[in-house]
């Protein structure tokens, strides 16, 4: 049939499934792919983490921007990124690791049913999304702490450190192992479905894209041009980052404000709520909304152009 053809050649070309990737290859050339891509987009978090603890002088990223700029200049958009990138590659892994086998499995799981291209790729990607975010929890939050500990310190009566190692060690004093999962279920609440949420959005609408270019239809069997490919990504990762920045946005908010408290400020989730209601309305559990959507989807899409790259170099022959 020449629908069957043309999907066949459309995503034969974009889809390379885990079992044809030069594992090591694919782990070593990634990490420092992605980590070229953290420097590039690190300040973007950082600026979205201070927003979502501004005080009322600093209501958008421009004033966080200057703020951070006229205390510690251009290092300050980048504490705390010494300690993200060591646990990035190990939680990058584990990630990657599930995403993809969980990906192929999920593809069979639901081959039986039948249902359109786009709905299978939501679906399977956004159960692989969600399992591969989950398992890499117990590495990120912990980072996710630390993290966002330095990247507030010292602003608005939030404690200084001498380094990631200085955070982890009070915060282990005065909460024990547990303090370094603070926010642990919020965190698993709010990354696991934006990643169920990013994946599915991305696998859907990178075949409804391919379908208004004509690919699976009866129309079109010429296969895509790299150009053709890489613009269909691009345009999937924007898509997938504005949708999963509007729906998971406020979960977000909560976690990042109960994450960076200190020990005098021991809200639970509800309070954190109450709180930003009371202040600012429900508008304030938007913080931080432009920053991240903006975040979500340059990281979005560099991450997929990046990570589809890196599967197509460490492919291995047939």
């Amino acid at each position: 049939m020449a629908s069957a053809g043309a999907r066949a050649q459309a995503f034969g070309q974009t889809e390379i499934n885990w079992d044809k990737l030069d594992k090591t290859k694919f782990y070593v050339v990634g990490a420092g792919l992605f980590t070229g891509i953290s420097v590039a987009l690190y300040p973007v978090s950082v600026v979205k983490t201070r927003l979502q603890v501004a005080s009322d002088a600093e209501k958008n990223a421009f004033s966080v921007i200057r703020g951070i700029l006229k205390t510690d200049g251009l290092p300050g958009l980048y504490r705390g990124f010494g300690t993200v990138i060591t646990g990035a590659v190990p939680a990058r892994i584990i990630f990657l690791t599930a995403l993809e086998t969980v990906k192929v499995a999920a593809f069979r799981m639901i081959e039986p049913f039948n249902l359109s291209e786009p709905s299978q790729a939501a679906i399977a990607n956004g159960i692989a999304g969600m399992m591969a975010s989950v398992s890499a929890q117990a590495v990120f939050v912990p980072i996710d702490v630390v993290s966002q500990k330095l990247m507030v310190q010292g602003y608005s009566g939030y404690a200084t450190y001498n380094g990631g190692l200085d955070v982890v060690r009070k915060v282990v004093k005065s909460d024990g192992i547990r303090g370094l999962y603070r926010g642990f279920g919020l965190s698993v609440m709010t990354y696991s479905p934006t990643s169920a949420v990013w994946w599915a959005s991305y696998g859907s609408s990178q075949r409804l894209f391919w379908r208004l270019l004509g690919y699976g239809t009866e129309h079109e069997v010429t296969p895509p041009s790299q150009w053709k490919i890489v613009c269909v990504q691009s345009a999937g990762g924007v898509v997938a980052g504005a949708t999963a920045s509007c729906i998971t946005t406020p979960l977000d908010t909560i976690k990042t404000r109960l994450q960076v408290m200190g020990n005098e400020k021991r809200h639970g989730a509800v309070q954190v709520v109450k709180e930003l209601v009371m202040d600012e309305g429900w508008k304030g559990l938007y913080r931080g909304l432009g920053p991240r959507f903006f975040s979500m989807s340059a990281w979005g899409t560099s991450m997929i152009l990046a990570y589809e790259y890196l599967k197509r170099l460490c492919m291995t022959e047939d």
